[in-house]
């Protein structure tokens, strides 16, 4: 069956970056050029940019340029939890992270499990939104894990991926269904792998911090057995699985054996889970309280190798904004998540490296931009390469910012990042999306009605 059309809503500009010449960009980190945009599009590269046609130029001498990202995994909360975020706060926050597109998780209040509801995401997103918003459809009616949602009538609506995330679809023969349908609709399902038997209660990772801190455990061994049951499914019913926020070196060893017998399997990485250990938690601050939780170094190091080598297809990251009076509470009643738009890049620019020691911006631009576009099936619109005659989306990056995460400056309505006061080298300064500024750092246009202030 072919896939729903892509009727993709228009981000809100801070205003129109238009017959503008940027001088000295690294475009994919390479060696200095130029790029001219005009009418929206990326009108030519490299030494015969500078045609003497631009009415504006600008020094951007330094910055390394990459295509806008796409988000595979946010929580934007609305409708429901707007206390925490709302989609214009989170979609402030995408953009600047460097996101184009986010796809927006269907655990809100009321669920995402109609096609109505799915098109009320999208046309508010279209009004206030500052990046472009995709609604995730719920596997199953109000995630309850019982019944499917109509699948079918959400892809028509423009839904493109399917997650019942935050709760597991644990039914065997439940999920064998939603992959048949899904299979039929063109779409992809997405699974928060958490067999609930296994996991309990688990609230930390289970092993030697969980032991000092008393908490009931969260074993590897609940993630691991439904990603080896589903990827099973997949292959047995051709239909496309993605698995959400891998989180130990088990899960890693299942994606790579799927994939070794060619099924249909995707997998992301959040980037807290590429950078911090159970170790965080030692102390019991719920700031670290994440589902999946943090596990092992070794863990982490197996998912920084599999991210590097392609195992795993994509980084994610399920942006989890909650008020600080509930991230505050005592751990076992706090609740899980973490924000992660802004500071994604930033953590993924040190995690992937190439052998000189810098950030591997090719591989960087593959798992933030161009595969979640591609498992999204969104590629007509995002993740596009950075070329003369494309869209003008794309996002620049200061890879000399030694910039503090500064809860006081983030986006986001809520503050409960685990990367607050750390310093990064790598920040973003300004995104676009179709030749508009959605973030502004540096001032590529000068301050207009129609743009807002710099934050």
């Amino acid at each position: 069956m072919t896939p729903p059309p892509e009727q993709p809503p228009v981000a809100r500009p801070l205003g129109p970056l238009d017959s503008v010449l940027l001088r000295g960009v690294r475009v994919l980190g390479q060696g200095a050029t130029d790029v001219r945009i005009d009418s929206g599009r990326i009108a030519a590269m490299g030494p015969g940019a500078d045609d003497g046609t631009a009415a504006r130029r600008v020094d951007v001498s330094g910055l390394v340029m990459l295509p806008a990202f796409v988000d595979l995994h946010t929580h934007l909360r609305e409708p429901g939890g707007e206390d925490s975020e709302t989609i214009a706060s989170g979609t402030r926050a995408a953009a600047a992270g460097g996101y184009s597109d986010v796809f927006a998780m269907a655990n809100c209040r009321p669920v995402t499990d109609t096609p109505r509801r799915v098109e009320s995401i999208t046309d508010l997103a279209g009004r206030v939104g500052a990046c472009r918003v995709h609604p995730v459809g719920a596997v199953t009616t109000g995630l309850r894990g019982q019944s499917l949602a109509p699948i079918g009538g959400m892809a028509r609506a423009g839904a493109r991926l399917f997650s019942d995330d935050g709760r597991c679809v644990d039914d065997p023969q439940l999920l064998r269904e939603a992959l048949l349908a899904s299979r039929e609709a063109g779409t992809v399902i997405a699974q928060h792998a958490q067999c609930p038997r296994l996991a309990g209660d688990g609230q930390i990772n289970a092993g030697p911090v969980a032991d000092h801190t008393g908490l009931p455990p969260w074993p590897a061994v609940a993630e691991e057995t439904i990603a080896a049951r589903d990827v099973v499914l997949a292959a047995e019913t051709g239909s496309p699985l993605h698995i959400c926020h891998v989180s130990t070196a088990g899960t890693v060893a299942v994606v790579r054996w799927a994939k070794q017998q060619g099924w249909p399997v995707t997998a992301e990485v959040a980037p807290h889970h590429l950078m911090l250990t159970d170790r965080s938690a030692a102390e019991a601050d719920p700031l670290y309280k994440v589902n999946p939780p943090l596990r092992s170094a070794a863990d982490v190091t197996a998912l920084r190798a599999a991210l590097a080598d392609g195992t795993l297809d994509a980084v994610a990251t399920d942006h989890a904004p909650h008020p600080a009076h509930r991230k505050a509470n005592d751990w076992c009643h706090a609740p899980f998540g973490m924000l992660g738009l802004e500071t994604a890049l930033s953590v993924v620019a040190e995690v992937l490296v190439t052998s000189g020691g810098g950030p591997d911006w090719a591989r960087i631009a593959g798992v933030m931009s161009h595969q979640p576009a591609r498992i999204g099936g969104i590629t007509a619109l995002a993740g596009r390469p950075l070329r003369a005659g494309e869209p003008a989306t794309f996002t620049l990056i200061d890879p000399e910012a030694d910039w503090r995460v500064d809860t006081g400056e983030l986006h986001s309505l809520s503050t409960n990042t685990p990367f607050a006061s750390m310093t990064f080298r790598n920040r973003v300064v300004a995104t676009a999306v179709g030749g508009r500024l959605t973030h502004d750092r540096i001032d590529l246009l000068p301050l207009t009605a129609e743009k807002e202030p710099r934050r």
